[in-house]
């Protein structure tokens, strides 16, 4: 990749090389890899333009088969295609995802309206919104607390995180699919919203104001 070298110095390294270091590291790695991850592999060898181009070639080659090298908000990974994904969950000891309707909404809102604060998203669903839908999606790590608005209470903003991009195998909240096709994108996340645990007291205390008045409609649940 460096065509200057200097004397005694190692010989530059070739594409095929730089290609297969940059597959070792992000099939081995859980998290998607940043450019800047991806070039201190070589220590300044390779640049970010050459890396960008050997990405692009590793996609193409890997483009035929059951997994494939997607670039999302925190950087590149690879990942198994949805079409072979329903062949995985037979030996996975994971629940299949159950999605209450109060957290589907509550994602949707924050999602497609952020930046919004537990007052708009009541507005919009008209009912109350209980602090654990929201801690609910806090501890998933799909939502983030972002700053507060300047109104009395300063009630918290929320808006979506990389790792909800990341999830949803997307770049940017504009690749975020119609709303109607959300629930089908969200079934076929890697960390899908599963029994999520009870809310830690730190986070209850980010969106628990005067206690709204509990929503009574029903828990009803979709796969």
């Amino acid at each position: 990749m460096n065509e200057q070298t200097n004397p005694g110095s190692p010989d530059p390294l070739d594409v095929a090389t730089v290609k297969r270091v940059l597959e070792a590291a992000l099939l081995s790695s859980p998290e998607p890899l940043t450019l800047q991850q991806l070039r201190r592999l070589f220590a300044g060898e390779v640049d970010a333009d050459n890396i960008r181009k050997v990405l692009d070639e590793l996609k193409d080659e890997w483009s035929g088969r059951s997994v494939e090298l997607t670039a999302v908000a925190s950087g590149w990974r690879f990942r198994v295609k949805p079409d072979y994904q329903r062949f995985l969950d037979r030996v996975s000891s994971e629940k299949p995802p159950r999605y209450s309707r109060a957290v589907l909404e509550t994602l949707a809102i924050v999602a497609y309206r952020q930046p919004v604060t537990r007052g708009d998203i009541e507005e919009v669903r008209g009912v109350a919104v209980s602090p654990p839908t929201l801690n609910a999606l806090l501890e998933r790590g799909w939502v983030e607390v972002i700053g507060h608005r300047e109104t009395p209470g300063r009630p918290a903003i929320f808006a979506t995180t990389k790792r909800f991009l990341d999830d949803l195998n997307l770049r940017s909240i504009e690749e975020l699919p119609p709303l109607e096709e959300l629930q089908s994108s969200l079934a076929a996340a890697p960390h899908a919203l599963v029994e999520a645990p009870p809310p830690a007291p730190a986070q209850q205390a980010l969106v628990d104001g005067p206690p709204p008045q509990e929503s009574t409609e029903p828990e009803a649940h979709a796969g």
